[in-house]
């Protein structure tokens, strides 16, 4: 890989810069594949457009690319789905009754439950982020809808509780990769370097509290806060110039004239989605284990190793057939409709799968350009030990918040960072922890983003709007978080 030096970093922050500023998402991603390839190429600008092409067609020769952008088409069939049988309705009648009874004992006050019913079910499905945001979004939307909770809310509550869960509770393949990585750095028992590191996660830790604070307070801050004023005052779920990741089509989709709303035509199929996470991880890991000392111990350890992108994609399919069979069953859909359903469902959600595949393609950009590696060895000479774990928690952020991915972050700064806690002394699960936090905080405040844009997907937030209102609660997160590094390494190192 050739040495771009600071150029490296120009097109993924041009791109985001560009994002914020117009709210054009596609064109500013766009742009900073094409100024990539135009920088890897000399400035060759035939060359450099023609390699920029390519890098789009090249994103599909990574299996898990093509499995993730898969899942994000197929959901727009199963949200339709949920619709059309009436489960939203059901759902909606069902969580009534739940709202009826708090506004009984005290006004407003089912506005702060459904909102922490939503956080919770974020963290009980750490297995997997994008489930577990698609889940929150899918779930709530029609209720925060109904009580007048902005979009951009949701999207908040869905996106700061998927992946700090899953960082925290590591017994998914967040968790297998991670020791994987440890694995590479010679570290004999990455299990337990990953367990020792939790506690030192403070990011994750301070995410998750945040949003319980901001929703039993009712204090919001920020742009936030202008988000729930416009909806108490006027009504509006969106912003004027918003553009919803899903379009009205799907989310108001009508409901098929006279059946009866039941709830469990929404709840099994999401739910059958969510169960099957956990099987597809033990099924496509199973083999990879080597050794194992019981069935308990071999299953663990499978779901550890298992495809994160092949678990989404069984999971959706399996959630899809089900309810095929389900409402099949029940006379309320023939097959016809649920064919006519199911491309109506994918032609939605092209919009995000394109997205997905720009958000891939200028990572895979990034990479070739050595963005990550730049920004992490830049540090290495003039850092002092005390301020190592602060230090490479804000390298890591930046690389996360420049190439939208907190795993490709991992995988970049684990092999930096171990050596540099060898070399100074400093604490390995502290280290650790600092890497993975710096992660997560990048990946939250970044506009490419894979998790924030399906969290604005699953939510039908605008996706801009979504990483504007979440990024003060996520700098003060941080900033306490790089605080507490300080003072840690200061008494520890």
């Amino acid at each position: 890989m050739d040495n771009y030096g600071f150029l490296s970093i120009l097109p993924p922050v041009i791109a985001i810069i560009l994002a914020l500023r117009t709210k054009q998402v596609y064109i500013a991603l766009l742009f900073g594949i094409w100024f990539s390839w135009i920088i890897i190429n000399d400035f060759n600008f035939l060359t450099g457009t023609l390699a920029a092409i390519e890098g789009l067609v090249d994103v599909f020769k990574s299996p898990g690319n093509t499995r993730t952008i898969m899942f994000s088409a197929l959901v727009g069939a199963l949200l339709l789905f949920i619709q059309y049988s009436k489960g939203v309705e059901g759902f909606i009648n069902e969580l009534n009754k739940v709202i009826a009874y708090f506004e009984k004992k005290q006004s407003g006050y089912s506005r702060v439950v459904v909102q922490l019913m939503a956080m919770i079910t974020g963290i009980v499905l750490f297995v997997e982020t994008s489930i577990s945001s698609l889940t929150v979004g899918t779930l709530y939307r029609p209720v925060f809808d109904k009580l007048k909770i902005p979009r951009e809310k949701l999207a908040y509550i869905a996106d700061s509780s998927s992946a700090p869960s899953s960082i925290l509770i590591p017994f998914n393949a967040w968790g297998a990769f991670i020791m994987g990585l440890l694995l590479t750095q010679g570290i004999e028992n990455p299990f337990s370097t990953m367990l020792s590191s939790i506690v030192y996660n403070f990011y994750p830790i301070l995410a998750i509290a945040i949003v319980f604070v901001v929703i039993v307070t009712k204090k919001d801050i920020g742009s936030m806060a202008k988000a729930e004023k416009r909806t108490r005052e006027t009504g509006k779920l969106l912003s004027d110039t918003a553009q919803p990741m899903l379009s009205s089509e799907v989310t108001s989709y009508g409901a098929k004239e006279g059946i009866k709303a039941k709830a469990y035509n929404m709840i099994v199929p999401l739910a059958t989605m969510v169960f099957m996470m956990p099987i597809n991880l033990a099924y496509t890991g199973w083999d990879a284990v080597e050794d194992s000392g019981s069935f308990t111990d071999h299953l663990f350890k499978a779901i550890g190793q298992g495809s994160g992108s092949s678990s989404v994609l069984y999971a959706v399919l399996t959630a899809i057939l089900v309810a095929m069979v389900m409402y099949r069953s029940q006379k309320i859909m023939k097959t016809k409709e649920m064919i006519d359903l199911v491309l109506k469902g994918i032609s939605e959600l092209m919009p995000l799968a394109l997205l997905m595949l720009l958000a891939f393609a200028i990572g895979d950009a990034c990479n070739a350009l050595g963005t990550g590696q730049f920004v992490a060895n830049w540090s290495k000479d003039w850092l002092s030990p005390a301020f190592l774990p602060a230090v490479i928690f804000v390298i890591s952020s930046f690389i996360a918040f420049s190439t939208g991915t907190s795993w490709g972050t991992f995988a970049i700064m684990m092999a930096i960072a171990i050596p540099m806690a060898e070399i100074h002394g400093a604490p390995l699960a502290l280290v650790v922890a600092a890497t993975l936090g710096g992660g997560v905080f990048g990946d939250h405040c970044s506009p490419i983003s894979d998790t924030s844009i399906i969290s604005s997907m699953a939510s039908a937030s605008d996706h801009i709007d979504h990483v504007n209102t979440q990024l003060p609660y996520a700098l003060i997160g941080g900033l306490i978080t790089v605080t507490l590094y300080v003072i840690l390494g200061l008494i520890l190192i």
